[in-house]
């Protein structure tokens, strides 16, 4: 699941909205009728006239008042009023902010059945405000409400069965709930049935479903699923293909700040799908979720500076966003940022620098980087053993030849088989030297075929076999990188 949501405590106030304007005569009168029914000690009265004190209708605001008359309509067993003194202490209006309280209160309500009363209390169980954190507990308010239509509730079991959080993970109740939130209106919820029929969780992979659920979601302005409704029809999952759809979408999205949407259209006007292409518009939207930290749109925005596509080139401005998507994993940026101090473009030359981060992307499976890898690493061998710009250092040549050479780097198999023959860097190791010479030799290395004699005529016939079968070996496991 890419995106769940834990839905904010909410209110549901017992009295109508507030009076239209130019009507606070009614509004006064309003009151006044109310208070006199209060006084009698009718205790929706007294409910509605706290109300009246909390949003100052037809009275001057006054949490106080409004804390007193809620207590006294909760005492007589009004399980709206006990709601609602329970939401005056989780807010500290007219009391100091207690979550003990809050969670005495709201259980009262909730035991008489008040759907908001429980779907709150499931919500201080599942963070553990004023009780103790208890899933399982959570989850048994929650399917009260639920059971009610209370939409927060049916998604936040909905949730819990997703994420297996005080029941049994279950993806197919997980989709039994979202649908009956979803089909309340519930935005973040129609989003997350959405990605489930997207990604095929709980129910079968449905792209039209996916989308049904995404453009309800969206055109209530759910950025995420505008973003994902753009990328949909941008990819024709669901619907037909449509660029222009998609930078319609992903342009909602990203005036609203979301950053993946902003990166996605950045994309769009890169490659000029559905809309002009647009160099400067691209930059502008990478710059945004780039700022935001969005690694992808750091790289892409490192690449419009290397390039001087929309700017002016800048390598200095391409490697700092290179860096900043690196230091988040991004192999691409990796890569990009080794290349960028093995060519000392914006960065001082650094071969050592250019392996580290060649090496991340390597490690990845970047197959550019393992093959750009194996030349930084004969370079730094060949620095070592030459003493060019470090001092002379034939065991730190030799480590790099050998790093150069697992990458399957033919001159550095060479070298490392020279150094095995010569022992320098390394003890002296004929069967070694065959070893190393054989695999370079069998990379079209034109050096190793020329010693390869000369070696075998000083090996006996057992250190030639053991030779050739370290080649093999090693061989074996330089193929399987």
């Amino acid at each position: 699941m890419k995106r769940i949501l834990s839905l904010l405590m909410v209110s549901a106030l017992l009295y109508g909205g507030e009076v239209a304007n130019g009507q606070e005569s009614a509004e006064v009168w309003l009151f006044n009728a109310t208070l006199k029914k209060a006084e009698q000690g009718d205790t929706e009265s007294q409910n509605n006239l706290g109300e009246m004190y909390a949003k100052g209708q037809g009275v001057l605001q006054d949490y106080v008042e409004a804390v007193k008359w809620y207590r006294k309509a909760a005492e007589q067993g009004h399980a709206g009023a006990k709601f609602n003194l329970g939401l005056m202490y989780a807010k500290g209006q007219g009391v100091p902010q207690d979550y003990v309280e809050v969670a005495k209160w709201l259980q009262k309500a909730a035991e008489q059945g008040y759907a908001d009363a429980q779907f709150n209390l499931g919500l201080m169980y599942s963070q553990g405000e004023g009780v103790p954190e208890d899933d399982v507990e959570a989850v048994k308010w929650y399917r009260k409400a639920a059971e009610q239509r209370h939409a927060g509730a049916q998604y936040n079991l909905g949730r819990m069965y997703a994420n297996g959080e005080g029941v049994r993970e279950n993806d197919v109740e997980a989709v039994k709930w979202y649908r009956k939130a979803a089909e309340q209106g519930d935005a973040d919820v129609q989003y997350n049935l959405g990605l489930m029929y997207s990604q095929g969780e709980g129910v079968p992979q449905d792209y039209v479903e996916a989308v049904k659920w995404m453009l309800k979601a969206a055109e209530q302005g759910l950025t995420e699923a505008q973003n994902n409704l753009g990328t949909m029809y941008s990819q024709g999952e669901g619907v037909p293909q449509d660029y222009v759809e998609a930078a319609k979408w992903l342009r909602k999205a990203a005036e609203q700040g979301l950053a993946e949407a902003q990166y996605n259209l950045g994309l769009i006007y890169a490659n000029g799908y559905g809309v002009s292409k647009d160099y400067v518009e691209a930059a502008k939207w990478f710059r945004k979720a780039a700022e935001q930290g969005l690694a992808e749109a750091q790289y892409n925005l490192g690449l419009i500076y290397a390039n001087g596509y929309g700017v002016s080139k800048d390598y200095v401005e391409a490697a700092k966003w290179f860096r900043k998507a690196a230091e988040q994993g991004l192999a691409e940026a990796q890569y990009n940022l080794g290349a960028a101090y093995h060519n000392g473009e914006g960065v001082s030359k650094d071969y050592a620098e250019a392996a580290k981060w060649l090496r991340k992307a390597a490690e990845q499976g970047d197959t550019e980087a393992q093959v750009k890898l194996g030349e930084i690493y004969f370079k730094l061998g060949l620095m070592y053993y030459e003493g060019k710009s470090v001092p002379k250092n034939y065991e730190e040549a030799a480590k790099w030849y050998e790093k150069a050479a697992k990458q399957g780097h033919a001159k550095s198999q060479f070298n490392l088989g020279r150094m095995y023959n010569k022992g320098e860097g390394v003890p002296k190791n004929y069967v070694e030297a065959y070893a190393w010479y054989l695999l370079a030799k069998v990379k079209g290395n034109r050096e190793s075929i020329k010693v390869i004699p000369n070696l075998e005529a000083r090996l006996t016939a057992e250190q030639m076999k053991k030779g050739q079968a370290r080649a093999a070996e090693l061989h074996r496991l330089i193929s399987a990188k």
